[in-house]
C-alpha cells in the first residue's frame, strides 16, 4: 500500500494519489500543494474539471494563491493535446514537454495536480488510465516532477480506486481528528487550522478541544472553518470561546461560519473574547 504523507511534506519526485469525497478537503489539499510549489519556485499546473477552470482559480485566490506566471490552471482536456479523447501516450508526452519547459525557464521543478475524472468519461478507454499511471511513472525518476492525481470517490468504482492507491508510491489525505456518521473534524492546511462538518454537541467537544490545542501549537493565528457545521450546542460553543480566550494578545482565532452558528457563538459570549474574529457567510462580525 502507498505511504500516506502530509501534503506539505511531499518532496520532488513524489507521485501521490488523493481520493476524496469532500470537495472542500480536496481544495484545501490542492492549495497546500500549490503553496509549497510557490515556496520552492517551481512551475505549477493544475488540470481540473471538478469545479471548472474559473472555479478553481477563484478557490485558490480565496486562499491567497493567484494564478499567474508560476501557476497555470487549465481544463483536463488540455492533457489530450487537442485530440478527440484521452490518449495516455499524448498525456505523458505533454507532461514531459512541460518538464523540459520548466527546466529551460530555470525552475527547480514542475508540480502537477491532475483531476482524473477524464478516465470516467464515456469516450475514455478504461485501459488509458492503466497505461497513463504506468507510463507517467518514468517521469519521476529525475526527481524534478511532483504530482497529485485526484480521484473523486463518487466517480470511480472500488476496483479503480484500489488500483489507483496501489500504483501511486504515496497518498495524501487530511489529518482526521474525529469521524463518525454525524461529525467530522480534520486539519485544514490553507489557511492553517481546523475544519469541522456536521453536528457538534458537548459530548464530542473534547475532540475539538484537542484539535484546537494542536492548531494553537502549530499556527500563529488559528482558523476554525465551520462552514459545513449544521448545528452546535452551547457547551461546544463554550469550548471554542475558551480556546480563543486563552490565546496570547498577539494571536487570533478566526472562525468562518454560517449565520445560525454565529448566533449560537454570539449567545455564548463571543463578543467578550477579544482574540475571536467571526467571518460569517454573506457578512462579517
Amino acid at each position: 500500500m502507498a505511504a500516506t504523507t502530509p501534503v506539505d511534506r511531499l518532496a520532488p519526485g513524489d507521485h501521490a494519489c488523493l481520493t476524496f469525497t469532500d470537495p472542500e478537503e480536496r481544495l484545501d489539499i490542492l492549495a497546500a500543494f500549490v503553496a509549497a510549489g510557490h515556496g520552492r519556485g517551481e512551475r505549477i499546473i493544475c488540470f481540473t474539471d471538478a469545479v471548472g477552470v474559473d472555479g478553481l482559480r477563484a478557490e485558490l485566490l480565496n486562499r491567497g494563491l493567484e494564478a499567474g506566471r508560476d501557476l497555470t490552471v487549465v481544463g483536463t482536456d488540455r492533457l489530450w493535446g487537442g485530440g478527440s479523447g484521452p490518449d495516455a501516450g499524448t498525456m505523458v508526452e505533454l507532461l514531459a514537454h512541460e518538464m523540459a519547459r520548466a527546466d529551460r525557464d530555470g525552475r527547480p521543478g514542475l508540480r502537477i495536480t491532475a483531476d482524473m475524472c477524464w478516465a470516467a468519461r464515456p469516450q475514455a478507454n478504461a485501459e488509458q488510465l492503466l497505461v497513463f499511471e504506468s507510463e507517467v511513472g518514468r517521469l519521476f525518476a529525475a526527481g524534478r516532477l511532483t504530482a497529485i492525481c485526484e480521484y473523486d470517490r463518487e466517480s470511480f468504482d472500488p476496483v479503480t480506486l484500489a488500483y489507483a492507491a496501489r500504483v501511486h508510491p504515496r497518498t495524501v489525505a487530511a489529518t482526521v481528528y474525529h469521524e463518525d456518521p454525524v461529525l467530522r473534524i480534520c486539519r485544514q492546511h490553507v489557511p492553517p487550522g481546523v475544519r469541522v462538518a456536521g453536528e457538534l454537541d458537548y459530548a464530542r467537544a473534547g475532540v475539538l478541544s484537542d484539535a484546537l490545542a494542536e492548531a494553537v501549537r502549530l499556527d500563529h493565528d488559528v482558523h476554525l472553518n465551520l462552514n459545513h457545521l449544521h448545528f452546535i450546542d452551547a457547551g461546544a460553543a463554550a469550548v471554542i470561546l475558551r480556546a480563543a480566550a486563552h490565546l496570547p494578545d498577539t494571536r487570533r482565532m478566526i472562525v468562518v461560519c454560517p449565520e445560525p452558528i454565529e448566533r449560537t457563538l454570539t449567545a455564548a459570549g463571543a463578543a467578550a473574547v477579544p482574540a475571536l474574529r467571526m467571518l460569517v457567510r454573506n457578512g462579517e462580525r
